[in-house]
């Protein structure tokens, strides 16, 4: 019998899910299963068939961080691991041009609430759960916890969650601005894709500067951020997104942001 994948591909609609595919291990994920997850995304970052990337896992769980059994007794260096494994990852999904869904069909914890946290919308089921369980085994967290969850949720709570390691549910995590919405267990695969069809129908390159300027204004000042916008809408307004946008509106008429005004519009 052959080996299953450690990730999962499927394509419907402009919508590639890459779902993480170890569900005996709560789809916990080891240095292989991580630079394929990374790979998946360059590659869907290179298909101009692919609009939006749903980050999902197999099974009962999202992604229950790292693979403990995959490290224990190698002498690993954390520092080296993290930046040949879950760094370039959490990297590539920031950079990506296209957006990143992280869909949360159950427990994120370690690394794995890291991965959720990097998405551009989190979409969670109501069985979701968020830990942030480092402290557990006296680390601290990783792969970009310590920089997106203080800025979701403030300092003193994102210390509370990190150094308690308490489970945050899913009706918490919608008050608490960890996701974006939370849907039933049954129709979750159906309601994630349905929100992704409807994002992968607004403008592409529109969307991409648009994540460059949020990325980029997390960490510089209103002038820049001011500076890159002019850069970027000049560039937003020279695409054939922004007429077909605008003709579409004048003609009382949803705009065709897929296949542009003509058959293999360019930019």
């Amino acid at each position: 019998m052959s080996e299953q994948p450690n990730i999962l591909v499927q394509d419907r609609a402009g919508v590639r899910t890459l779902s993480i595919n170890r569900p005996d291990k709560l789809n916990a994920v080891n240095a292989d299963t991580l630079l394929q997850l990374t790979a998946e995304l360059q590659r869907a970052d290179a298909d101009p068939q692919v609009r939006v990337v749903v980050l999902t896992g197999e099974g009962r769980g999202f992604c229950a961080g790292q693979d403990l059994g995959d490290v224990s007794g190698q002498g690993l260096s954390f520092t080296e691991h993290l930046h040949q494994t879950f760094n370039p990852l959490i990297r590539t999904m920031r950079n990506l041009n296209k957006p990143v869904i992280s869909a949360v069909n159950g427990v994120a914890a370690g690394a794995g609430a890291s991965l959720a946290l990097a998405g551009d919308i989190r979409l969670w089921a109501q069985s979701g759960v968020f830990v942030e369980v480092f402290s557990n085994i006296a680390l601290i967290p990783d792969s970009g916890s310590t920089w997106f969850l203080p800025r979701l949720v403030g300092f003193n709570r994102a210390f509370e969650l990190m150094a308690l390691a308490e489970k945050v549910r899913a009706e918490d995590g919608l008050r608490l601005g960890l996701c974006e919405a939370v849907y039933p267990d049954d129709t979750f695969r159906q309601d994630v894709q349905a929100y992704a069809e409807r994002l992968a129908a607004r403008p592409a390159n529109a969307l991409a500067l648009t994540k460059q300027a949020l990325n980029a204004a997390l960490t510089s000042s209103l002038n820049e951020a001011l500076n890159l916008e002019a850069d970027l809408q000049q560039r937003a307004g020279d695409h054939w997104e922004h007429l077909e946008g605008v003709t579409a509106f004048k003609e009382k008429r949803p705009a065709n942001f897929v296949n542009g005004p003509s058959e293999g519009a360019q930019e």
